[in-house]
């Protein structure tokens, strides 16, 4: 009982941390409810891509996809603080104008947007954009829900096997490495969704382990390890690989 306890504060946490649903802090969170909440990033996918999915299936009663696809994908920045949105930003930015490690993490801190940063943030969204206009409402709860969790498990795997590439920052109260244990029960919660879809959109699976291996690549030698930056990114390129695979198999 105790044991599952500990794990329903974790989870609590991680729906604190990763999204901006308005729930109370718990009496006596500690440090390692913090530490274990990385696991249940998944589970926050769940819930955030579910309401983007509603809120683009009950759009479309009423107006065009690219109207619905709009407002579901406005409803998903609101729910997490646009958190991921801002570190593929800040990665656009680091990366492409830094050419060294401090230089690019130094880039990275930095809360104003550059060029780098802007044009990919306009790429991006405006990719998911046309995704989400492109999805069957029918089946956009399910889709968003999978789509979202699978791609916070395959971001939050790089924890199993990189280290944290700062001493202190934003995502410190969340990182540590994970175990083995944890880096599955992360990946078996980002596929739960996938049991009301059509078994073919499992091939997503494929580009997603794709681009976790790159990243896991890029980001050692680039900096030696990841940050919450880094973590939101591959979040968003997952996401897109997902929803792209979801279209080009309907």
């Amino acid at each position: 009982m105790t044991r599952l306890r500990h794990e329903l504060r974790a989870l609590h946490a991680a729906l604190i941390y990763f999204t901006r649903l308005p729930l109370p802090l718990l009496r006596g969170q500690a440090p390692d409810d913090w530490r274990r909440a990385a696991t249940y990033f998944p589970a926050a996918g769940w819930i955030v891509g579910a309401v983007t999915g509603l809120v683009l299936w009950g759009a479309a009663q009423a107006f065009p996809p690219v109207l619905a696809a709009g407002l579901a994908l406005a409803a998903g920045v609101m729910l997490t603080g646009a958190m991921h949105e801002d570190g593929f930003a800040d990665c656009c930015d680091g990366f492409g104008g830094g050419t060294t490690r401090e230089r690019t993490l130094e880039i990275m801190r930095d809360s104003r947007i550059g060029t780098f940063g802007a044009t990919g943030l306009v790429i991006l969204l405006g990719l998911k954009w046309h995704a989400l206009s492109a999805l069957p409402p029918g089946r956009a709860v399910a889709a968003l829900a999978a789509s979202a969790a699978l791609s916070r498990a395959v971001s939050i795997s790089l924890l199993a096997s990189l280290d944290y590439a700062r001493t202190e920052g934003k995502a410190r109260p969340v990182v540590s490495r994970l175990s083995a244990s944890r880096t599955a029960a992360a990946c078996l919660l980002g596929l739960v969704p996938f049991l009301a879809l059509p078994p073919r959109w499992l091939w997503s699976v494929l580009p997603l382990l794709a681009l976790r291996a790159g990243a896991a690549a890029w980001l050692g030698r680039r900096l030696g390890g990841y940050t919450g930056d880094c973590l939101g990114a591959v979040q968003q390129l997952g996401e897109l690989a997902c929803l792209l695979v979801f279209i080009a198999l309907p």
